[in-house]
């Protein structure tokens, strides 16, 4: 392991900032920031990866930097790519501008660059060295991580619940159990998730637009903010083309057992899970979503889908909103899941944040499944 001093770390904390600026519109690309200093310890260069499909970090660093960085050191909170896609390798980009060392955070998990990236630096005698807040940088990237290396996307699970713990009166109304800040906070998640999943049940019954409704101004970005995919699990094709979502803008995924019989706009794509079962397989939804480069999913679910996505250990992260009012014993719960008869069988969170939004309380927490490994996760 590579020594990093205090000035190392200030570099690569900037570069992790700067990454941050693309966490609403670079997916499916993962967030990556690009510092770049002098043998003086001059910053001459910065960048971001702004969106997928335009120039990636360095590129932007080194521009900014020009002769500057021959001899200077790019801290870079990915592996520099090595290969052609829908731009150059950054990789030779570092090497023709001359850079002495190149810090890198973490690896790519990329198939495609998985270190050859780092190979090819140090084919050109550029010293090179990676590590440096590495945990920070896989945590910034999770859904990408966790899509190149598992094949699925880092799914959230968001919940708004009373204090007593129920989602939605007996007959279904639902309609707000939080205040205006956590529902503001709700579009802020949207707004980072590449995709957003319901079930037919909470369209029914709510006919939500299941959109993000921020503007670019609002999101501190420019030009026009990115909407999710939204999916439906529609099974049974109860959905027709007249509810409120697929008169709006933005790409719609229904995802069924057979093709639905209603003609939808355009911008609705059907995908039918071809097993035998009579619902369609989470599992195999999360490995299509994968496949389509969903790195983050963000579930706004009734309790059976909830429920579902938990007994199938589909779940990483809960998001709960709770707020002040008791809605009583017929109201509905959470999730519906199988019946446990010890306690040892429960579904353990691991809670990583709990903060004030308005009069409710947001909990996030790392679901902790029992007897599962990161394998097969």
């Amino acid at each position: 392991m590579a020594e990093f001093s205090r000035q190392d770390h200030q570099m690569m904390a900037l570069a992790l900032k700067l990454a941050g600026q693309g966490r609403y519109t670079v997916s499916p690309n993962p967030m990556v920031g690009c510092v770049i200093v002098d043998h003086q310890g001059n910053i001459v260069g910065r960048g971001a990866h702004q969106r997928a499909g335009e120039p990636h970090a360095e590129v932007y660093a080194l521009r900014e930097a020009a002769d500057k960085a021959r001899g200077a050191i790019a801290y870079v909170t990915l592996e520099p790519c090595s290969h052609y896609g829908r731009t150059p390798p950054c990789a030779q980009a570092l090497i023709d501008a001359g850079v002495s060392k190149v810090v890198a955070a973490v690896p790519d998990p990329n198939p495609q660059v998985a270190g050859q990236g780092l190979a090819m630096l140090q084919k050109a005698g550029i010293n090179t060295a990676v590590g440096l807040m590495r945990e920070q940088a896989k945590a910034l990237n999770r859904g990408f991580f966790c899509r190149t290396q598992h094949g699925r996307p880092f799914v959230t699970l968001k919940l708004a619940a009373s204090l007593d713990g129920k989602t939605a009166m007996a007959n279904g109304h639902s309609q707000w159990i939080t205040g205006e800040a956590a529902r503001l906070d709700v579009q802020r998640h949207r707004a980072k998730s590449c995709a957003l999943l319901t079930g037919s049940g909470t369209v029914l019954i709510d006919d939500p637009s299941l959109n993000m409704r921020l503007s670019a101004a609002e999101l501190g970005i420019e030009g026009v903010p990115r909407q999710p995919l939204r999916i439906i699990v529609d099974s049974k094709n109860q959905l027709t083309p007249g509810h409120r979502l697929f008169s709006l803008e933005g790409d719609i995924l229904l995802a069924n057992k057979r093709p639905s019989p209603h003609m939808y706009p355009r911008n609705v794509y059907q995908w039918q899970c071809q097993d035998k079962k009579p619902r369609v397989s989470l599992p195999a939804l999360m490995v299509h979503l994968a496949q389509r480069g969903i790195n983050n999913l963000w579930v706004e679910a009734g309790a059976a889908l909830a429920g579902a996505m938990l007994e199938h250990k589909l779940v990483d992260e809960l998001v709960l909103y709770q707020a002040p009012k008791l809605m009583g014993d017929k109201a509905k719960g959470m999730a519906l899941m199988p019946s446990l008869s010890h306690m040892d069988q429960a579904t353990n969170l691991n809670l990583l944040d709990v903060r004030m939004l308005g009069d409710d309380i947001k909990l996030t927490a790392r679901v902790c499944y029992q007897n599962l490994t990161t394998q097969q996760r």
